[in-house]
């Protein structure tokens, strides 16, 4: 009787449709770690979504929302939010300030940093600009050890 050989894994799955696992990895400590709007539809590829806003957005129901974690203590304050919201040129003065803030939370940051070194992390927020909103400050923040 021949010997039974363990199964080695190979490099790429088979059959070549598999297209997903030619993708490059990301960096090590850099983690996976993408922005999106709430309002967009939920897609299995979000992996680990969270909403950072301290106010539910408009019109989204909890289901609709998928939502793994609502870190409302990650979101800009109350009065930071207000101030920046009254005249959006303040938007370089937003980002030193909502820095600021961020390092009061450095277990929380660092609790997010290791998810995404696990999984791909989704940063949702209710925003309607995309290229000036708070959850692009708190990516490069995570991003940086």
């Amino acid at each position: 009787m021949p010997a039974l050989r363990a199964k080695t894994p190979r490099a790429h799955s088979s059959p070549a449709c598999y297209a997903h696992e030619l993708e490059p990895v990301p960096r090590a400590g850099r983690g996976d770690i993408q922005v999106k709007r709430i309002y967009e539809p939920p897609d299995p590829a979000d992996g680990y979504r969270a909403l950072i806003d301290r106010l539910w957005p408009r019109g989204i129901s909890r289901p609709r929302a998928a939502l793994d974690n609502w870190l409302i203590d990650l979101a800009p304050s109350t009065e930071l939010r207000k101030w920046f919201h009254e005249d959006p040129r303040r938007w370089t003065q937003f980002v030193r300030r909502y820095r600021a803030e961020l390092r009061t939370q450095a277990p929380m940051l660092e609790a997010l940093r290791q998810r995404a070194r696990q999984q791909r992390l989704t940063l949702l927020y209710a925003a309607r600009d995309p290229r000036r909103n708070h959850a692009l400050v708190l990516r490069d923040v995570l991003r940086k050890a």
